[in-house]
């Protein structure tokens, strides 16, 4: 029962602290609605999946324990959120958006970003790595490690899919268009500043 309040505790702090998988279902819902980001939602909880699975296989402790596989992988994870926060950043100053539709980006694309931003997200990474390392033995079922996954998966699709809903509100999302380029800009600020905050974090020994 300790090992289940510790991965609930882990897991709700880390989905609710401010990262760049909230950046990005916020900019999918006040740009393209309600259905790209709960799509984004959805895309940004099967990325939390791959990390799991990795790490369930093995592979997190081959990434601990080799500081350069783990370095590739934080760049590749950073160089993508600056790339999303550029775009977002050099977005045009007001984006012609019809609200009573979510035309502008396919379901592929939204499911896309949202999935790629936690695939490639070294916090994402690092939050299963150490939540497995502190949780899980030799001597834990198998079960109970796919139950940690989908759980740490679960908790995100929900959370996220509140942040959309409530970013797509019609009212809302009215007034966030208005404001189209200084959100733009703070929004892509953020993506940047966390891509190259994690490109200089010292890899793990």
């Amino acid at each position: 029962m300790g090992q289940l309040i510790a991965v609930a505790v882990i897991t709700i702090l880390a989905v609710i602290s401010p990262g760049a998988d909230f950046a990005m279902t916020v900019r999918n819902s006040y740009l393209y609605g309600r259905t790209a980001g709960v799509l984004a939602a959805v895309g940004i909880s099967l990325g939390v999946l791959v990390h799991v699975t990795y790490t369930m296989l093995g592979v997190g402790l081959l990434v601990t324990r080799t500081p350069m596989l783990f370095t590739a992988m934080k760049l590749i994870g950073a160089a993508y959120l600056v790339y999303i926060g550029y775009k977002t950043f050099v977005t045009k100053a007001q984006v012609d958006i019809d609200l009573s539709s979510d035309a502008g980006l396919s379901k592929a694309g939204a499911l896309r970003t949202g999935f790629l931003t936690n695939a490639l997200n070294p916090k994402t990474m690092l939050f299963v790595l150490s939540t497995y390392t502190q949780v899980v033995s030799a001597d834990t079922p198998l079960f109970q490690q796919v139950g940690y996954g989908l759980f740490m998966s679960l908790a995100h699709l929900v959370w996220f899919a509140l942040a959309a809903v409530l970013f797509s509100n019609q009212s809302l999302r009215s007034r966030l268009l208005q404001r189209q380029s200084v959100l733009n800009k703070v929004i892509g600020t953020v993506l940047v500043g966390l891509g190259m905050v994690l490109a200089l974090t010292p890899s793990m020994a």
